[in-house]
């Protein structure tokens, strides 16, 4: 609750990639953001259930439980997980059917590809989505 006073956004990365997870990291704190992370779905879950960041970077494939079914999941919880804004960036392109099904009805307000996007040009999409641009 203390950031909401500060007026700082809140940024949950659930990313399995230590090395990525932490340029994310380091990159939003620098550009004043408070950061969250989980190094898998459940962790990811668990913690935007738990802290209701502002928004969530989000990869598919993860231990334990991947990105879409967490994603799932929060969008057929509660009402604030309904509307979060969630980027994915992933290193699946939205090609296959099924995923590409998923992701309509599960409206994340972004789908990178890893390869395609600099760090910045993911925080320019943070910054736009939160109204920060």
């Amino acid at each position: 609750m203390e950031n909401k006073i500060k007026n700082k956004k809140i940024i949950l990365i659930t990313e399995d990639e230590k090395s990525l997870r932490n340029a994310l990291h380091v990159k939003l704190i620098s550009e004043g953001f408070d950061v969250i992370e989980a190094r898998d779905g459940e962790e990811g879950l668990e913690k935007s259930l738990k802290e209701h960041p502002d928004l969530i970077l989000l990869d598919l494939v993860m231990p334990k439980m991947d990105g879409m079914t967490m994603l799932k999941k929060l969008r057929t919880g509660e009402e604030w997980g309904k509307l979060v804004p969630v980027i994915i960036l992933t290193n699946l392109s939205s090609a296959d059917e099924v995923r590409n099904k998923d992701i309509t009805e599960l409206e994340p307000t972004y789908y990178f590809l890893k390869t395609d996007k600099k760090i910045e040009e993911i925080v320019e999409a943070i910054k736009d989505k939160l109204g920060m641009s």
